[in-house]
Protein backbone atom coordinates (compact mmCIF):
# COMPACT_ATOMS: atom_id res chain seq x y z
CA UNK A 1 0.00 0.00 0.00
CA UNK A 2 1.03 3.31 -0.59
CA UNK A 3 2.13 4.81 2.82
CA UNK A 4 -0.49 8.05 3.60
CA UNK A 5 1.26 8.85 7.10
CA UNK A 6 2.50 12.24 5.72
CA UNK A 7 -0.55 13.23 4.60
CA UNK A 8 -3.02 15.77 6.27
CA UNK A 9 -6.65 14.74 7.37
CA UNK A 10 -9.03 16.39 5.26
CA UNK A 11 -13.19 16.02 4.46
CA UNK A 12 -12.85 13.83 1.24
CA UNK A 13 -15.88 12.83 -1.12
CA UNK A 14 -16.59 10.80 -3.86
CA UNK A 15 -20.01 10.25 -6.01
CA UNK A 16 -20.02 7.08 -8.29
CA UNK A 17 -22.22 5.59 -10.94
CA UNK A 18 -23.42 2.10 -12.22
CA UNK A 19 -26.31 2.32 -15.18
CA UNK A 20 -28.30 -0.92 -15.34
CA UNK A 21 -30.39 -1.65 -18.65
CA UNK A 22 -33.17 -4.13 -18.42
CA UNK A 23 -36.22 -4.77 -20.34
CA UNK A 24 -39.72 -2.72 -19.21
CA UNK A 25 -41.31 -5.48 -17.17
CA UNK A 26 -38.00 -6.14 -15.57
CA UNK A 27 -37.63 -2.25 -14.73
CA UNK A 28 -41.66 -2.30 -13.03
CA UNK A 29 -40.85 -5.15 -10.55
CA UNK A 30 -37.42 -3.73 -9.68
CA UNK A 31 -38.85 -0.67 -8.90
CA UNK A 32 -42.14 -1.47 -7.51
CA UNK A 33 -40.28 -4.22 -5.44
CA UNK A 34 -42.15 -7.19 -6.41
CA UNK A 35 -38.87 -9.01 -7.98
CA UNK A 36 -38.62 -13.05 -7.10
CA UNK A 37 -36.60 -12.36 -3.97
CA UNK A 38 -38.58 -9.29 -2.76
CA UNK A 39 -37.59 -5.49 -2.23
CA UNK A 40 -34.53 -5.00 -5.17
CA UNK A 41 -33.75 -1.50 -4.40
CA UNK A 42 -33.97 -1.71 -0.51
CA UNK A 43 -31.79 -4.61 -0.82
CA UNK A 44 -28.91 -3.27 -3.22
CA UNK A 45 -29.00 -0.15 -1.23
CA UNK A 46 -27.89 -1.96 1.28
CA UNK A 47 -25.19 -4.38 -0.21
CA UNK A 48 -23.96 -1.34 -1.61
CA UNK A 49 -23.37 0.38 1.88
CA UNK A 50 -21.52 -2.80 2.90
CA UNK A 51 -19.44 -3.00 0.27
CA UNK A 52 -18.04 0.43 0.77
CA UNK A 53 -17.28 -0.53 4.30
CA UNK A 54 -15.58 -3.54 3.06
CA UNK A 55 -13.74 -2.50 -0.02
CA UNK A 56 -10.12 -2.94 1.46
CA UNK A 57 -10.86 -6.98 1.74
CA UNK A 58 -11.73 -6.74 -1.63
CA UNK A 59 -9.58 -4.59 -3.82
CA UNK A 60 -6.21 -5.33 -2.20
CA UNK A 61 -3.80 -1.72 -2.07
CA UNK A 62 -6.70 0.16 -0.68
CA UNK A 63 -6.30 1.53 2.77
CA UNK A 64 -9.21 0.71 5.92
CA UNK A 65 -10.93 3.69 6.04
CA UNK A 66 -13.51 5.08 8.93
CA UNK A 67 -16.10 6.30 6.63
CA UNK A 68 -18.10 9.29 7.86
CA UNK A 69 -21.12 8.92 5.04
CA UNK A 70 -22.38 6.34 2.66
CA UNK A 71 -25.34 7.13 0.66
CA UNK A 72 -26.90 4.70 -2.23
CA UNK A 73 -29.65 6.37 -4.30
CA UNK A 74 -31.06 5.35 -7.33
CA UNK A 75 -32.54 7.23 -10.52
CA UNK A 76 -35.09 4.81 -11.90
CA UNK A 77 -36.38 7.13 -14.55
CA UNK A 78 -33.97 6.78 -17.35
CA UNK A 79 -34.84 7.53 -20.50
CA UNK A 80 -35.13 3.85 -23.08
CA UNK A 81 -31.95 3.46 -25.01
CA UNK A 82 -32.35 2.81 -28.48
CA UNK A 83 -33.54 -1.33 -27.97
CA UNK A 84 -36.19 0.09 -25.98
CA UNK A 85 -34.63 -0.92 -22.18
CA UNK A 86 -35.41 1.29 -19.43
CA UNK A 87 -32.13 2.02 -17.14
CA UNK A 88 -31.34 2.56 -13.70
CA UNK A 89 -29.02 4.74 -11.82
CA UNK A 90 -27.17 3.47 -9.09
CA UNK A 91 -25.72 6.42 -7.39
CA UNK A 92 -23.23 5.87 -4.16
CA UNK A 93 -21.98 8.75 -2.45
CA UNK A 94 -19.19 8.73 -0.03
CA UNK A 95 -17.61 10.56 2.63
CA UNK A 96 -14.75 10.28 5.60
CA UNK A 97 -12.54 12.78 6.94
CA UNK A 98 -9.03 11.41 6.39
CA UNK A 99 -5.71 11.17 4.38
CA UNK A 100 -6.64 9.21 1.57
CA UNK A 101 -9.89 9.47 -1.31
CA UNK A 102 -13.02 7.64 -1.05
CA UNK A 103 -13.26 7.00 -4.86
CA UNK A 104 -12.89 3.24 -4.36
CA UNK A 105 -15.29 2.83 -1.72
CA UNK A 106 -17.85 4.75 -3.84
CA UNK A 107 -17.40 2.80 -7.24
CA UNK A 108 -17.07 -0.92 -5.07
CA UNK A 109 -20.26 0.48 -3.69
CA UNK A 110 -22.20 1.43 -6.75
CA UNK A 111 -21.05 -1.80 -8.46
CA UNK A 112 -22.30 -4.58 -5.36
CA UNK A 113 -25.36 -2.52 -5.50
CA UNK A 114 -25.53 -2.83 -9.33
CA UNK A 115 -24.73 -6.35 -8.90
CA UNK A 116 -27.21 -6.92 -6.05
CA UNK A 117 -30.42 -5.37 -9.03
CA UNK A 118 -29.10 -8.30 -11.35
CA UNK A 119 -29.42 -10.61 -8.63
CA UNK A 120 -32.29 -9.34 -7.48
CA UNK A 121 -34.35 -9.90 -10.82
CA UNK A 122 -32.29 -12.52 -12.69
CA UNK A 123 -34.81 -15.02 -12.60
CA UNK A 124 -37.19 -12.23 -14.70
CA UNK A 125 -34.58 -11.68 -17.53
CA UNK A 126 -30.83 -12.91 -18.09
CA UNK A 127 -30.35 -10.24 -20.75
CA UNK A 128 -29.71 -7.47 -18.22
CA UNK A 129 -26.65 -5.20 -18.39
CA UNK A 130 -24.79 -2.60 -16.44
CA UNK A 131 -23.37 -0.76 -18.71
CA UNK A 132 -21.03 1.92 -17.17
CA UNK A 133 -19.83 1.95 -13.85
CA UNK A 134 -17.47 5.38 -13.46
CA UNK A 135 -17.28 7.90 -10.91
CA UNK A 136 -18.31 11.38 -11.46
CA UNK A 137 -16.88 13.76 -8.94
CA UNK A 138 -14.38 13.79 -5.73
CA UNK A 139 -13.35 16.43 -3.93
CA UNK A 140 -10.58 16.84 -1.55
CA UNK A 141 -7.19 15.53 -0.91
CA UNK A 142 -3.67 16.67 -2.34
CA UNK A 143 -5.37 15.96 -5.65
CA UNK A 144 -7.97 18.12 -5.89
CA UNK A 145 -11.59 17.86 -7.30
CA UNK A 146 -12.43 16.08 -9.70
CA UNK A 147 -16.14 16.58 -11.77
CA UNK A 148 -16.67 14.07 -15.07
CA UNK A 149 -17.46 15.77 -18.33
CA UNK A 150 -20.89 13.27 -18.21
CA UNK A 151 -24.45 13.80 -17.26
CA UNK A 152 -25.35 12.02 -13.70
CA UNK A 153 -27.89 9.54 -15.62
Amino acid sequence: MVDVSGKLPSVRTALARAVLRMQPATHQAAVAGTGPKGEVLATARIAGVQAAKRTPEAIPMCHPIALSSVEITFDTGLPPDAQGRKGIAVLAAVKCTGATGVEMEALHAATVAALTVYDMVKALEKGIEIESIMLLEKTGGKGGDYHADVQRA
